[in-house]
């Protein structure tokens, strides 16, 4: 019997991805407020189109990605709530209305 083990590789591999993604949207709303939410757009966008052209574990991979960078638009935004709430840190450099 020959096991596959592909699926348990990207399910790692998509874990790896979306906790990663974790601390670089933080990151992101700290130093640039919500207003960088276009850069995930376009690489969202980018690695989604990028991954027509790979075939398959790649395909997968960049796919997902991108899935992953489109998603984090929606947690900037949520990001910047929890800072307005208080429950995280604002940037002493950045003005806040």
């Amino acid at each position: 019997m020959e096991l596959n083990l592909a699926g348990p590789a990207l399910g790692a591999a998509s874990l790896f991805i979306m906790g990663a993604y974790y601390p670089v949207v933080i990151w992101g709303e700290y130093w640039f407020s919500e207003r960088v939410w276009p850069l995930f757009l376009l690489a969202g966008a980018a690695l989604i189109g990028a991954s027509l052209f790979f075939s398959g574990t790649g395909c997968y991979l960049a796919a997902f990605t991108g899935a992953v960078n489109l998603w984090a638009i929606a947690e900037i935004k949520e990001q910047a709530r929890r800072v307005r709430d208080g429950k995280y840190p604002r940037n002493p450099r950045r003005r806040y209305d």
